[in-house]
């Protein structure tokens, strides 16, 4: 307020004060833990005290002070999730001065779109203000959706993050000539990867790929953002973008990518002048992270298609379990590629998780591969054997991440076994990590562990044939009373070994839901996927049974009057 005047000065102060006492009483009441018709009443009086506040101070303050605040109360409002407030009483009302209908229907074109909010040209001292707020607008609209309709289930939900992904790659493209607001297309690329990472994962891999493709080509038309200290960030919209093209069965076009990537940091490595100094090794390390990123994603396509392509490989590589105690790392072709192409446990831990990972793999649905592919089969027995064998190496460093194997990443690897049905592996791994994860005391390892145990538990359900261990903890005692009475009432009578396979169902579901009600933690929740995939299962089996017994073709009732006569 120093360009004010003294009676300017003065009207600014209680402004000042009258914004700060609003934002405060926000805060405090959002804090506060509301209902939803509290939250409903803290909007209406926040939008008020906003309004007056705008209404009774705009013709005493200088229009670009006023402009400011608009877009810093906005931002503020932000930063406290109060989405719905910054955008009709801060944005959009900054955005007023421009044009008074609606805003979206002039950001459907360059040229419009420059006419209308940046009339005196994009070197105007108020353009960057401008373009942060039709930014800012962009993401509150986002969040708003997400608010009312997390998972986009609804299609105009849908609709709208497709219209604010379109509405940012436009402001973009204004502002991308602009040198100087190379902030504003860095903070772009950032908005356009979170809503697509969203969308991603929902399934729209194919929509959102276009506005990934913009948002990796804009960080390299703007010369501020090719220095290495963006080289990180770049890297993972190359990363997202070759994902997108796996995503869409397009494995091809996203190792060419992952390759193109590995060009672009080749070329800006060469253009940087390697000294001893400790900057320099921060900038190697950076080149290291940005390098395994892309080799990661082009091994997720070599390691199937190598093999594929030679077919004659398949009785040379194939090892057993057995026969591999005998051979030293690395046993198979899938063992020689990854040292060939990464250095270190965590890297190649990491390439065996991508290699194996997919978007449409659920963990509790799983999908093996063909069995005409008897190659890729091959191939995922050697990366989940390689995978177990790193895992067992580095269990004593399963925390560091860095130098061996996140903790993270040995469940994610235990649930992909789940998932391809891979018994022996699951087996093993599990012992292992479970050991890890009861010595651990933080929250978030125990949300690990009960996952896992729902795992165990469902296994016998979803697969009755295949493994019969059950999660050792408190319940184990039961379990094997019950495995006792399983096999002493199995050798008196048929019905009598229907009936403990009756109740064995019902032991394990008990256990299921009994884990589920269990609170881990207030800030801790269960893989959504996995729980519901759990709750689906638990009610198929229910339904199957119930209309088995309303049509007379269950012979439960009939097992049960049996079962009696025996005790």
């Amino acid at each position: 307020a120093a360009s004010l005047g003294a009676v300017a000065r003065g009207k600014a102060d209680s402004f000042e004060a009258e914004l700060r006492s609003a934002l405060g009483s926000l805060r405090r009441l959002r804090g506060a833990g509301e209902s939803k018709l509290s939250q409903r009443d803290r909007q209406h009086r926040g939008a008020n005290t906003l309004f007056n506040i705008w209404i009774k101070y705009k013709s005493q303050l200088p229009e670009w002070y006023y402009n400011e605040r608009l877009v810093k109360v906005g931002d503020a409002l932000t930063q406290i999730k109060e989405y719905k407030l910054a955008l009709l009483h801060c944005y959009e009302r900054y955005l007023e001065q421009f044009v008074s209908i609606n805003i979206d229907d002039f950001m459907d074109d360059v040229h419009r779109c420059k006419s209308t909010f940046f009339p005196n040209g994009l070197r105007d001292k108020n353009a960057a203000l401008t373009f942060h707020a039709l930014q800012a607008r962009n993401v509150c609209i986002y969040q708003m959706v997400c608010s009312s309709d997390r998972n986009l289930q609804n299609q105009e939900s849908l609709q709208t993050c497709f219209n604010v992904l379109s509405s940012l790659r436009l402001t973009m493209q204004v502002a991308l000539p602009q040198e100087n607001l190379c902030w504003l297309i860095y903070n772009g690329t950032i908005h356009i990867y979170t809503i697509c990472r969203h969308l991603m994962m929902i399934g729209q891999s194919a929509k959102v790929l276009e506005y990934l493709l913009w948002a990796s080509i804009c960080m390299e038309s703007s010369i501020p953002l090719l220095s290495v200290h963006y080289l990180t960030w770049r890297a993972t919209l190359y990363t997202a973008v070759s994902q997108c093209y796996f995503d869409c069965q397009a494995s091809i076009h996203g190792e060419i990518f992952a390759r193109r990537g590995l060009i672009k940091i080749g070329e800006l490595k060469q253009l940087e002048n390697t000294d001893s100094s400790l900057e320099n090794s921060e900038t190697e390390k950076i080149f290291k992270e940005a390098t395994l990123k892309m080799s990661v994603m082009i091994f997720k396509r070599t390691v199937y298609e190598s093999r594929r392509k030679s077919k004659s490989s398949r009785h040379e590589s194939k090892v057993g379990p057995k026969k591999a105690l005998n051979l030293t790392w690395p046993r198979t072709i899938t063992e020689r590629l990854l040292v060939e192409m990464f250095d270190g446990a965590a890297a190649q831990f990491l390439a065996i998780l991508e290699a194996l990972s997919g978007s449409s793999r659920n963990v509790l649905h799983p999908h093996p591969p063909p069995p005409d592919e008897i190659e890729i089969r091959d191939v995922i027995s050697e990366l989940f054997f390689a995978g177990l064998e790193i895992l067992s190496e580095n269990i004593f460093v399963i925390t560091a991440g860095e130098k061996g194997v996140s903790g993270d990443a040995a469940v994610k690897f235990i649930k992909l076994a789940f998932s391809y049905e891979e018994w022996e592996v699951f087996d093993s791994a599990i012992e292992v990590v479970v050991n890890f994860l009861q010595a651990q005391d933080d929250p978030t390892w125990k949300q690990a562990e009960m996952e896992l145990k729902l795992l165990t538990l469902m296994q016998p359900l979803l697969f009755p044939r295949k493994s019969e261990h059950v999660f050792s903890e408190d319940n184990s005692k039961e379990y094997s009373t019950l495995k006792g009475s399983e096999n002493i009432q199995a050798s008196k009578s048929e019905c009598c070994s229907v009936i403990v396979v009756f109740e064995f169902q019902i032991f394990l579901q008990q256990e299921i839901v009994l884990v589920i009600s269990k609170p881990c933690n207030m800030n801790a929740h269960l893989d959504k996927e996995i729980l519901c995939g759990v709750i689906m299962c638990l009610w198929q089996k229910c339904k199957m049974e119930l209309q088995q017994i309303q049509t007379g073709e269950s012979d439960y009732l009939e097992y049960i009057h049996k079962y009696k006569a025996y005790q």
